[in-house]
C-alpha cells in the first residue's frame, strides 16, 4: 500500500500540538465510503519498556461467514523503535510511524479500518484512529476501551445501548460511549475519517462476536499479543 507522506515525525512537543490542531481541520466527519469487502483491525502497543513500537493488522472479509465467523486474509505485525517518548495526547505520534509500516507490507488494501484507540474523541480531536485515516486516506473507526476526555452519562444495559460522549462548553458530540456486552464496561466509539458516527457505531455493533471487543480489533489484539508475532 504506497502511502503519500503527510508530514515529518521528528517534531519537539510543540510543533507536534500545532500539527494537530491544523490536521483535525482535514478530518472528515461525514460517510465517504463505499463497497466495503475488507476491514482492517489495528492494535498497537510497546515492548521493552517502550523503546519498540509492535503494530499489528489483521485484515478480515466482509461479511463474515454464515456461522458468524470472519475469515482472516492477511495479518502483519510490525515492530520498529519508538519514535517520542510518552506525551499524553500526542500517543498517535508514537503509535502511527509503526502502523504504517504495518500497512505497508499488506498486499490487500482494505476499505475500513478499525483502530483500538480514539478518533476525534481526543482533547485536539485528533486521535490516532483520525491520524492514521488522514495517513490512509481511508475510513477509520476508533473503539477505545477507556476515555480519553469528554463527560457521558451510563448507558444502557444492553448490548448496542450507547449514549453520547460529549466535551467541551457547547457540548460537542465527540463519540458513544456504547455498552458491547452485557455486564461489562463500556467501549468508547468515535469517528476516525470518513466515517460519521452513527456509521461507526453500526459497523462496530455489526462486528460484535462473543467478546467485549468487535472482531476486527480483537483479533489484531490476539495477533499482537502472540510470541513473536507475524510478519
Amino acid at each position: 500500500m504506497p502511502l503519500s507522506p503527510l508530514h515529518e515525525w521528528n517534531l519537539a512537543p510543540r510543533d507536534a500540538i500545532a500539527l494537530q490542531r491544523r490536521l483535525s481541520g482535514r478530518v472528515e466527519r461525514e460517510d465517504r465510503l463505499g463497497e466495503v469487502c475488507h476491514i482492517a483491525g489495528v492494535d498497537i502497543g510497546f515492548e521493552d519498556g517502550g523503546d519498540i513500537t509492535r503494530a499489528a493488522v489483521v485484515v478480515l472479509a466482509w461479511p463474515p461467514g454464515e456461522d458468524g465467523r470472519f475469515e482472516v486474509v492477511e495479518q502483519v505485525v510490525q515492530r520498529e523503535p519508538t519514535r517520542m517518548p510518552y506525551i499524553p495526547g500526542l500517543l498517535s505520534f508514537r503509535e502511527v510511524p509503526a502502523a504504517l509500516a504495518a500497512f505497508d507490507l499488506l498486499s490487500v488494501r482494505p476499505e475500513l479500518v478499525m483502530v483500538d484507540g480514539q478518533g476525534i474523541a481526543h482533547p485536539r480531536r485528533l486521535g490516532v484512529a483520525s491520524h492514521l485515516g488522514l495517513w490512509l486516506d481511508l475510513p477509520t473507526i476508533g473503539v477505545a476501551k477507556s476515555r480519553l476526555c469528554g463527560r457521558h452519562g451510563e448507558p444502557g444495559p444492553a448490548r448496542g445501548d450507547w449514549t453520547p460522549l460529549v466535551d467541551g462548553p457547547d457540548d460537542e458530540v465527540i463519540g458513544a460511549v456504547l455498552r458491547s456486552r452485557v455486564g461489562v464496561k463500556p467501549l468508547f466509539v468515535s469517528t476516525g475519517h470518513r466515517v460519521a458516527l452513527s456509521t461507526a457505531l453500526a459497523w462496530v455493533v455489526a462486528c460484535l462476536g462473543r467478546t467485549k471487543l468487535p472482531e476486527p480489533t480483537r483479533l489484531a489484539d490476539r495477533l499482537a499479543s502472540r510470541r513473536g508475532g507475524v510478519r
